[in-house]
């Protein structure tokens, strides 16, 4: 026993021996401020070397999104802010060119049919119309000249004093000034009319939406000066998302509200669906009739039109993020107790952005939308953004009847 408690001796000796030496080499290279006892050098061995153990595993939590499943018989949904339009504007101008020296309205002034708006300088157009009238006089005179030889080479003819020829000469001069007679008339009509064309008038009933030239301007033209918003029909223009425009055309209730009066609801009816998209906000133009019942609408107003339809039986829809595909079979993660399994589904159709699943899942319970590639079967999960219990609940297709009013899709 004393030869074996002196071999132990022996060894603890080595031992402290060589962790002495081999602590004071690693640290002979470091210059320090202070010597270090070598006491010190040997705790600080045996506390690193207690630090040395392996960590211990943590179990591995994923984080993602999920959405807890719904069954509802809304298919389509949506509202679209718009503004309350004229059925008919008119971009009124001048069918001559000219100075404009009269303006009549201002913007939000009744006006009535043939009621004067603006007024170009006339005296080019007077000058015009004389022009044009003394030429009218000198046909005539021409004409009445012809008409009164004809009739005296006529009366020579009947005595057979002059040729047959020379009296089909005198018809045929005749003839002629008859002609630029009516040439000259049809030119004083139109100069007439040009010089009325220097008075804009309206030709409906209705009030003036905007002004676009003002007196001292010269305009060309047809160029638009006043808009004038017919009294009447009016209607709500809004814009569709490309990918809502064929969902929503289809779609019979269609109901507006004025932003000045949310509570009264009126119906609607789409009257026109524009069929190129805007170039600049890269929508289509949807025009929705109204009734003349809603008399608070006002040119200019905001209003709002709401698309709504529902479906024969109720409907469970996820994002298309929600899908996971292996092996030709797709099928979603469900969240149960913290942890995912892998449920196989049935997809029915399309709404909008969204799948229709018909087998498989059912209202209530909690499937992953985000992260989908990541799991694997069983895996602990957080879900992000909210704290979800995990609900289970009876799968589609099962043959017992589902209670507290839910159907199986």
């Amino acid at each position: 026993m004393r030869q074996d408690a002196s071999s132990v001796t022996v060894r603890q000796n080595r031992t402290a021996r060589i962790v002495k030496e081999n602590t004071v080499s690693a640290l002979k290279y470091l210059r320090l401020p202070h010597p270090i006892p070598i006491a010190s050098l040997m705790v600080l061995s045996i506390a690193l070397s207690a630090c040395s153990k392996p960590a211990e595993k943590t179990e591995d939590i994923r984080p993602v999104r999920a959405m807890v499943l719904a069954s509802s018989d809304v298919d389509v949904n949506a509202e679209f802010s718009g503004e309350v339009r004229a059925r008919v504007e008119s971009r009124l101008g001048f069918r001559v060119g000219g100075k404009i020296v009269s303006r009549k309205v201002d913007v939000g002034t009744l006006v009535k049919h043939g009621q004067v708006l603006m007024e170009l300088d006339p005296q080019d157009l007077r000058l015009a119309q004389a022009q044009a009238l003394a030429g009218l006089r000198a046909a005539e005179t021409s004409r009445d000249l012809a008409s009164a030889e004809l009739k005296r080479y006529q009366e020579l003819r009947a005595k057979n004093f002059v040729s047959q020829a020379v009296l089909d000469a005198k018809d045929s001069a005749f003839k002629a000034a008859q002609a630029n007679v009516d040439s000259a008339n049809a030119a004083y009509r139109g100069q007439t009319n040009q010089a009325g064309y220097a008075s804009l008038v309206s030709d409906i009933d209705g009030v003036v939406t905007a002004v676009d030239a003002e007196v001292g301007q010269v305009v060309a033209p047809g160029t638009p000066v006043v808009r004038v918003a017919k009294a009447g029909d009016k209607e709500i223009v809004i814009g569709l998302p490309e990918d809502k425009v064929e969902t929503l055309r289809r779609v019979p209730d269609v109901q507006v509200r004025l932003w000045a009066d949310p509570g009264k609801a009126v119906a609607g009816k789409i009257r026109e669906i524009s069929p190129v998209a805007d170039p600049s906000t890269r929508t289509y133009t949807v025009k929705v009739a109204i009734p003349d019942s809603l008399t608070e609408a006002k040119l200019g107003m905001t209003a709002v039109v709401q698309f709504a339809s529902k479906t024969p039986v109720p409907q469970i829809k996820v994002p298309l993020t929600a899908l996971f595909y292996e092996k030709a079979a797709t099928s979603v993660w469900v969240v149960e107790n913290g942890a995912v399994k892998l449920v196989p589904v049935a997809i029915g159709g399309v709404a909008g952005n969204e799948l229709v699943l018909t087998k498989g899942v059912a209202a209530g319970q909690t499937v992953v939308t985000a992260g989908v590639n990541l799991l694997k079967p069983g895996q602990k999960v957080k879900i992000l953004g909210s704290d979800l219990p995990a609900k289970p609940a009876r799968p589609l297709g099962a043959s017992a009847a589902l209670g507290n009013g839910e159907a199986a899709i």
